[in-house]
């Protein structure tokens, strides 16, 4: 599964210039959303790390 086709792109947004990626439409998918869960679990399992903390661009911490 290729999660880039569940994910929004919107040009120009919040300025001219940038391309602002949107995750809500993955979000929203359960199948891709459970793909990209899996697949961050596969690609940490080869780091070291004893927390994680995550800022959401709406401003919400995932833990």
């Amino acid at each position: 599964m290729n999660l880039k086709d569940f994910i929004r792109s919107i040009p120009d947004y919040p300025k001219k210039g940038i391309l602002f990626r949107d995750i809500t439409t993955l979000i929203k998918n359960e199948k891709a959303f459970s793909e990209a869960i899996d697949q961050i679990v596969e690609r940490s399992k080869k780091m070291k790390f004893n927390k994680i903390a995550a800022i959401e661009s709406r401003g919400f911490l995932i833990f």
